[in-house]
């Protein structure tokens, strides 16, 4: 299961509106099969899988990231799949919350004689999942919030200059985290101050996110779409009728880059899931550009609150991580 939950990752950013799926198919103690999610959500994990064991999966071991699926859709269900190959054992870390599966896809494989297993690795799969369960659960994509600042919390100098606060490491590891979302967002006075590409580079060529930005109107001088930059779209706001706007689209996880009134509306009303930051070893002072707008808050009760998850050395920066309870 552990493997199948690295292969699962390598589908996240591009395999929306389906979630991110590995499968591990093992026969006598070897591995005969293994695949993931493919980009644009097909074929799935099980099918790679079962394609590539071939003969060998009937009466093997299937480790998969999520229920196998039940409906029929542009394919046939990977319950059905599984049944028809011969798997004799199916072993799954999370039920699939859609209502389409729901726990059907499980049933269907134990109504035709395979063992089941449940709630392997339950907690790292959802953890992987955040975003196709968010969408699912909450009709809106997870949300991560990017904040690269100064040491104390300032995104540019009183006159604007940020290129750049932190270093070649830190800016690679943001087009990595973009890379693993489905789209990047930015207000719309970012997007008119800066133009930004909001694409991902220095990876080769990729499946490029999403662009989006919170205005009521189009930014005419952004890049149009081309190999080197995904679809953009204009949601207006309010942020969560726009957050449900995204969802609907089937986006489920959105990378937000920008800048302090987008970061403080979404963190008044809730919308935070994540916060990356990347914190420079220099001093901008009082005068510089806040990383979040003024949040109108009464008491120290009210702030919003994350939980450290990880912390770590990004060449002279600090890269932290801080989730939502």
């Amino acid at each position: 299961m552990d493997h199948a939950l690295v292969l699962a990752r390598r589908g996240l950013g591009n395999v929306w509106p389906n979630p991110a799926v590995g499968c591990v198919i093992v026969r006598d103690g070897r591995v005969v099969g293994r695949g993931w999610t493919q980009p644009g959500g097909r074929p799935h994990a099980e099918t790679m899988a079962l394609a590539q064991a071939g003969d060998a999966a009937h009466g093997a071991a299937a480790y998969v990231t999520l229920e196998p699926c039940a409906h029929h859709g542009r394919t046939p269900p990977c319950a059905a799949a599984l049944l028809q190959a011969g798997v004799a054992r199916v072993v799954s870390a999370l039920t699939d919350p859609d209502p389409r599966v729901a726990g059907q896809g499980l049933a269907m494989l134990r109504a035709g004689g395979v063992e089941v297993v449940e709630d392997v690795r339950r907690g790292q799969a959802a953890v992987l999942q955040r975003g196709f369960l968010s969408r699912i659960a909450r009709g809106r994509p997870m949300v991560t919030l990017k904040l690269a600042t100064s040491f104390d919390g300032r995104i540019a100098t009183a006159s604007g200059e940020s290129r750049w606060i932190t270093g070649e490491a830190a800016r690679r590891h943001v087009h990595a985290l973009r890379l693993r979302h489905d789209a990047v967002m930015v207000g719309a006075a970012t997007a008119r101050a800066d133009l930004p590409g909001l694409n991902v580079r220095g990876f080769g060529p990729v499946s490029q996110p999403v662009r989006v930005v919170v205005a009521s109107s189009p930014i005419p001088a952004l890049p149009p779409e081309d190999a080197d930059h995904g679809p953009l779209w204009v949601v207006p706001g309010p942020l969560p009728e726009a957050l449900a706007e995204l969802g609907r689209r089937g986006l489920t996880r959105v990378f937000c880059e920008g800048g302090g009134q987008l970061a403080a509306g979404l963190l008044a009303a809730g919308l935070v899931d994540e916060i990356v930051g990347y914190t420079a070893g220099v001093v901008l002072g009082g005068d510089g550009r806040a990383a979040v707008a003024p949040l109108g808050l009464t008491s120290l009760a009210a702030a919003p609150r994350f939980r450290l998850a990880e912390a770590r050395a990004l060449g002279g920066d600090v890269m932290h991580r801080w989730v939502a309870d």
